[in-house]
């Protein structure tokens, strides 16, 4: 097992305090693994294992903790048991009915330092916000980055072959441990979206027209980090003769980001200051899922290079937007701590007229926020009349680098 040191770090943090810690993402993201990690660190640092529950709903042993009560009833009894507070982690915890009122429960009578996983957003449901009034921390698990694929392949430097593998394979964990043979890692990662489709999302969702849903995972992922209009999805299922509507096609994009396999990020219109309700981006968690369905083409490059960057901004903690100026548009706008920053992301610098277009567009907007534009080019000036150039492979590796 492989340590995701950024996450470790999270959940040390939290380690302790009166809050609940709920741990989230996407399938086979490293969830588990985490927690396991972190059970382990926890043992290490001279916890007794007996004062650590860990309950996995995925395995049979915990068959029989189907609701609140019988996850209540099992911490308290363990807690009288051994006469200490313990230190909960209940992975997968959406499968417990109401596992809200145990874990409200157990926090208020101080039995449990409690860890709760899941892969669906209504893990953190209205209730629980409601009943804890803020007393949780979410903490949301991307799959690798790509300096964390690196690890994982235990390259010490990167390659362009490394980089180029991340394109076609994405951040799945578990890619790793597959043959490193295309055949093999596509074939592992269909497999995960097919439980997440089947057993997530038609399951749960009572959907009865999957071949629908699957008609818009596909709409959306060939067109991932590109402006997204309803509109266009239901047009084109009507030339496949699919009658739906704008309302339809949104309920499902939204079974799609509970689950985690989309995020969505709205436009703000820059020069009047204000967010726009339509037109937003949906990116992937993860292009390798993408890949494996629709198939790796290259000259998807600018839009695998978009969603990439989109993600490392994500897990380094920044709020994002997509930026409108007059009838140009920013690739990110990304805020964190009171700082702001402009980005343009681009495949090669490579012509005089993508030159003018990507710092053209920074340069059109008239304030003092930092401007960047970001590109695979290796040579190109770092400051281009003011605007500040970085390439995207010294970024990604730069895992400090604020902006």
């Amino acid at each position: 097992m492989y340590n995701r040191n950024s996450y470790i770090k999270k959940l040390e943090t939290w380690k302790d305090k009166p809050l609940i810690k709920i741990i989230t993402g996407i399938r086979r993201s490293g969830k588990s693994t985490l927690i396991r990690l972190f059970i382990k660190q926890l043992k290490d640092s001279g916890i007794e294992k007996e004062r650590i529950l860990y309950i996995n709903k995925e395995s049979l042993e915990f068959e029989s903790i189907k609701n609140y009560r019988h996850l209540y009833d099992l911490v308290k009894s363990r807690r009288k048991a051994i006469g200490k507070k313990l230190y909960l982690f209940v992975d997968e915890a959406q499968q417990i009915e109401l596992w809200e009122k145990a874990a409200v429960s157990l926090f208020s009578e101080d039995i449990a330092d409690i860890y709760l996983s899941g892969s669906n957003s209504k893990l953190v449901s209205p209730e629980l916000a409601t009943l804890l009034s803020g007393r949780y921390i979410k903490i949301d698990v991307l799959p690798l980055t790509f300096s964390e694929f690196l690890i994982f392949r235990e390259r010490e430097n990167a390659t362009d072959t490394d980089f180029e593998e991340f394109l076609k394979y994405g951040g799945m964990p578990g890619i790793h441990h597959t043959n490193w043979e295309t055949q093999f890692i596509y074939e592992y990662l269909n497999s995960i979206f097919d439980t997440i489709v089947l057993k997530d999302i038609v399951h749960r969702y009572n959907i009865r027209n999957v071949a629908f849903l699957q008609k818009i995972i596909l709409f959306i992922f060939d067109n991932v980090s590109q402006i997204f209009s309803a509109k266009r999805v239901v047009d084109f299922l009507k030339k496949e003769n699919r009658r739906t509507n704008i309302e339809t096609v949104y309920n499902y994009i939204k079974y799609l980001e509970e689950n985690f396999i989309v995020h969505r990020v709205p436009r703000y219109d820059i020069k009047r200051k204000r967010l726009l309700e339509v037109r937003e981006k949906y990116f992937l968690s993860d292009i390798g899922l993408r890949n494996a369905l629709v198939g790796y083409r290259k000259n998807d490059i600018n839009q695998l290079l978009e969603n990439i960057l989109y993600l490392e901004l994500k897990k380094r903690n920044y709020k994002i937007f997509i930026g409108q100026m007059n009838n140009s548009e920013i690739d990110f706008i990304v805020e964190k701590d009171g700082r702001k920053a402009y980005i343009q992301a681009a495949y090669l610098l490579a012509s005089e007229s993508t030159v003018k277009r990507e710092f053209g567009s920074l340069a059109a907007i008239k304030n003092n926020y930092p401007k960047y534009v970001m590109s695979l080019d290796k040579f190109f000036p770092d400051d281009y009349e003011g605007i500040i150039h970085i390439n995207i492979i010294d970024f990604l590796l730069n895992v400090d680098f604020q902006f």
